[in-house]
């Protein structure tokens, strides 16, 4: 799966921060720029991974794909 992810180095650090517009409030930032590509990465794995939820017993839950 790709996703766009916008850098932008700090001018007084010289460090790297990254977002993915598509995935609100996912960020990370880096030392290196390397470092923020690897770091946004781990963000997205983590923003992407579903939550447990406690569901009442008459509750059904099914998955969709959507494309």
């Amino acid at each position: 799966m790709k996703w766009r992810v916008i850098l932008e180095s700090d001018l007084e650090t010289g460090d790297w921060a990254v977002w993915c517009p598509e995935l609100p409030g996912c960020t990370s930032a880096g030392e290196t720029e390397e470092e923020a590509l690897e770091n946004i990465k781990e963000a997205i794995q983590l923003y992407l991974q579903p939550e447990s939820i406690e569901l009442t017993p008459s509750a059904i839950a099914r998955e969709i794909i959507v494309s």
